[in-house]
């Protein structure tokens, strides 16, 4: 018997599947069998080029290549593909000769937490539009499953066929009792023998010892039961008499989902799931969707165009059923409950809904430092890559430090032994993917050290490169500024963040001024002394030491050189050398053609925030963690916020975050700072949090601030209010398997015993408050954890209470992120199994499935957390 086809719909208007969908055979598509059985193709890298043979494995999910190991590369783990002129640069770099260039194909992806590149040659153009479209296919696939809930029909059929083809080895179509004990080994669960036995023979409906691919669907039916969802469904059908009517759903909405929905819309949405009375399955069937063959979405249409698919969650709309005879079968209630309809996050969405027509400084705007790096402060390499990762993630600010190069300038870390890019080469990736996520203002922070001739050539490229998208403006009668333009104004286009040299220098340094030597550097001491720099020094080479613990053995030599090359530059570094260095240091001119392209964006030193000192609304100041903090210690963070609601302020993390670790964010974005520059190559709780705020507004890269951080009425941050977050952690579905380097499951290892750590994460209200506190300045996240449900991966129930204390100012639910985190019980040094983050005022109350992550914040496309949440005033 073969396997079944993947149920799928390529055109509908939502995720629901109401739509009218194509239909064809399953025979209209198989995968290609050269791709099937294996295509050799030239695997590219810096070192050599060699043969390997590549296979595409459609339901495993997989591109597999043998090297000196078998390899694969998950399609779910993939970032991006590029092909032909798209993947110039590497061609480029790898000095491969132009005539192949229409047969390259470059693979983006993450395993184990690191990022990859996979390049390979097709040995012809027929091969290569093969894989090409084959692979972008099943990647739309993957990637309809990795956007949040829904699509529950399609990623059932992907789920079983998954699982089918590992579990049946010997590829006879045909699992016996062994196969499942093996395969319940794979899926996290661990149930006695017995109990196993028992739900192999109820599968096994014809008696034949062993389970095909329709008893096997029965099998997985038996493996997913919910009994705490059955639990909850029993206890509401009580309220009506046994039956889940339109009144015990509107009751449920109303009373436990906190919904306030109007009443025809919650109509429609039990309209939606609801089915005839209990009895009449004909009816029923009848209004379950169409399960569309396999492969369709890898069938193009007759346009030529491929169809992206959306997906289906749920019973179709019943045609005739009224509200007095619909009811809500266990199956229905178990599809509303992990729908789109009951998502937790209330931007589910994803529609651009704040007003995008105020100024730019009432924005929060996601931010990167030191873009270019994809590694180490101090060794790493520098790349576009960084720039390329940042941009089709919604940042909206990516850095460039800009130093004379032999030709042209160049871009690297200063002071340090990273790599060079060409700055041209920086700014022909930031132009094509600019505007590819989000349609709002890019800017780009610049750190110029180059000398004038070289700064012309920099003004002459972002010019050449950028084109009208580049704002400048004469720097002679050029009219003054009264606000800040907004982002719907600047639609499109690119502005330059500079030190204005003759504006800071003309306006001199006055006494007990916060003195900020440069715009961003890393490399910077600040004013930090001799004392504190070495011990945070020592503290972050103790990091270094204690990550090496856990990288994998091939790895450990390279990491140890880099470690000894951290510790020589570091000493070169010295605060006694920097002191020095400073005092000698020269005034540099600067072009008049770089002036021109700094418009609302003009960088100059911070003199410090009073009545003395004026700013023009485009003048903009960087300030590095350190100081910062050093402001919010001196009162000043008041000052801070009434400075940010007609200014940009960018945060930037210290010099001494070798290991390019962060800063948790939201501290400074309680201060109204805007862009709050954070490293995107380290996914850390900062960057974590970084990604739950910007995952609101249609993840535009742009978020309108709180009212309290806009407003001028200062009694909005005098209100200080006590909250609990009340957390069931009820169940977990189909938990990750640890994988190895090679991004395979690891098997062999014991079944999980599987713990849930919730987490509030809040700002130090206490110093941005006018009010007074008995608070401790160091409150800023409380977490508790469940017990752990032993030997179960699979569906483990924890059915446990949690309450988490945590307060908010001015009504700024917006800076309070609750994370939850998925552990292995006992293992405390590891990253979690599994997580989700979001903002507070995008978690919606009530019983709600939240989608899970891996460490990249990528969602799992078979794994989510059941818990009920409440908000409750102290």
């Amino acid at each position: 018997m073969s396997t079944p086809s993947l149920p799928l719909v390529t055109e509908v208007d939502d995720s629901r599947g109401t739509a009218a969908a194509q239909q064809a055979s399953p025979a209209d598509f198989t995968v290609p069998e050269l791709l099937r059985i294996g295509t050799p193709m030239t695997k590219v890298s810096g070192k050599k080029r060699k043969t390997v043979v590549c296979r595409l494995d459609a339901d495993q999910g997989q591109i597999i290549w043998e090297s000196k190991k078998h390899r694969i590369i998950p399609i779910e783990n993939i970032k991006e593909l590029r092909t032909a002129s798209d993947a110039r640069y590497y061609r480029e770099l790898f000095q491969v000769p132009k005539e192949w260039e229409s047969r390259w194909l470059t693979v983006i992806y993450t395993l184990e937490g690191h990022w990859k590149i996979w390049h390979v040659i097709a040995p012809s153009i027929d091969a290569f539009q093969m894989w090409d479209t084959t692979l972008r296919k099943l990647y739309a696939v993957r990637q309809a499953l990795m956007c949040g809930l829904g699509n529950i029909d399609l990623r059932e059929a992907v789920w079983e066929k998954q699982y089918w083809k590992a579990a049946d080895e010997q590829a006879d179509q045909r699992l016996y009792f062994e196969d499942v004990e093996k395969l319940c080994r794979r899926l996290n669960i661990n149930p006695s023998r017995e109990d196993l036995n028992r739900r192999f023979k109820q599968a096994d409906v014809q008696k034949r010892g062993y389970l095909d691919f329709s008893d096997f669907q029965r099998f997985v039916k038996l493996l997913k039961a919910r009994p705490e969802v059955e639990r909850l469904y029993r206890k509401l059908c009580s309220l009506d008499n046994g039956a889940f009517s339109y009144q015990t759903f509107e009751h449920f909405m109303r009373a436990h989902q906190k919904s306030n929905a109007k009443a025809a819309e919650l109509k429609q949405i039990f309209l939606r799931y609801a089915g005839s009375p209990p009895g009449d399955d004909a009816a029923r069937d009848a209004q379950r969707p169409t399960q569309l063959p396999t492969d369709l979405v890898l069938n193009e249409r007759a346009d030529g165009v491929h169809d992206i698919p959306s997906g289906m969650t749920g019973p179709a709309t019943p045609p005739a059923d009224t509200l007095t005879s619909a009811n809500l079968s266990l199956e229905s209630f178990t599809a509303f409950l992990l729908s789109t309809d009951n998502s937790a996050f209330s931007d589910q969405e994803g529609k651009i809904h704040h007003d995008m027509t105020h100024p730019l400084s009432e924005y929060y705007v996601s931010s990167s430092h030191n873009t270019y790096l994809v590694g180490h402060q101090l060794v790493g390499d520098s790349t576009i890559e960084g720039y390329i990762r940042a941009l089709l993630h919604s940042c909206r600010s990516v850095e460039l430090d800009i130093f004379d190069g032999d030709k042209e300038p160049v871009i690297y870390h200063g002071k340090t032994l990273t790599t060079k890019v060409l700055l041209r080469e920086a700014c022909e990736a930031i132009a094509k993917y600019a505007f590819a996520v989000s349609p709002y203002p890019i800017i780009i922070s610049a750190e110029v050290h180059c000398s004038v001739p070289q700064q012309e050539m920099m003004a002459s490229i972002m010019h050449e490169v950028f084109g009208e998208s580049l704002v400048s403006a004469p720097v002679d009668g050029r009219p003054k500024i009264e606000v800040l333009p907004s982002p719907e104004d600047l639609k499109g286009r690119v502005l330059l963040k500079a030190k204005n040299l003759y504006v800071s220098e003309s306006e001199g340094m006055r006494p007990n001024a916060v003195s900020v030597d440069t715009e961003s550097s890393s490399t910077s001491t600040e004013s930090t002394t001799d004392g504190e720099m070495l011990s945070e020094w020592k503290h972050e080479l103790s990091d270094i030491k204690h990550e090496l613990k856990y990288e994998v053995k091939h790895e450990l030599s390279e990491i140890k050189e880099e470690f000894s090359k951290s510790r020589s530059v570091l000493r070169r570094r010295s605060p006694s050398k920097s002191v020095s260095n400073a005092a000698e240091k020269v005034k540099v001119r600067m072009s008049m053609s770089l002036v021109a392209l700094l418009v609302y964006t003009v960088g100059v030193k911070c003199r410090g925030i009073n009545k003395k000192e004026h700013y023009a609304p485009e003048h903009m100041f960087s300030l590095s963690e350190n100081t910062a903090n050093k402001m919010f210690k001196r009162n000043g963070m008041l000052d801070l916020i009434k400075h940010n609601r007609t200014h940009l302020v960018r945060v930037y993390p210290k010099g001494t975050r070798v290991t390019s670790t962060n800063y948790e964010p939201h501290r400074y974005w309680s201060a109204g700072a805007q862009l709050v520059a954070l490293n995107w190559q380290t996914c850390d709780l900062g960057y974590v949090i970084n990604h739950a705020m910007f995952q609101r507004n249609g993840r535009c890269g742009y978020v309108l601030k709180p009212l309290a951080l806009r407003a001028p009425d200062k009694s909005l941050l005098s209100k200080r209010t006590r909250h609990y977050l009340d957390i069931t952690v009820i169940s977990a579905q189909q938990l990750p398997r640890p994988k190895d380097a090679n991004g395979r499951e690891i098997i062999d290892k014991s079944v999980l015993d599987p713990c849930v750590e919730v987490s509030v994460h809040f700002p130090d209200w206490g110093l941005c408050s006018v009010a007074p506190t008995s608070a401790p300045a160091s409150a800023l996240q409380v977490s508790y954890r469940t017990s752990a449900v032993k030997n179960n991966g699979f569906n483990p129930v924890w059915e446990e209470s949690l309450s988490l204390p945590f307060e908010v100012v001015g009504d700024m639910r917006e800076l309070v992120f609750v994370r939850f985190a998925v552990r292995e019980d006992g293992d405390v040094e590891r990253e979690a199994l599994a997580v989700h983050c979001v903002s507070l005022a995008c978690l919606r109350e009530g019983f709600r499935h939240l989608p899970l992550y891996d460490a990249q914040v990528s969602q799992y496309i078979f794994s989510t957390l059941f818990v009920q949440i409440n908000v409750r005033d102290a």
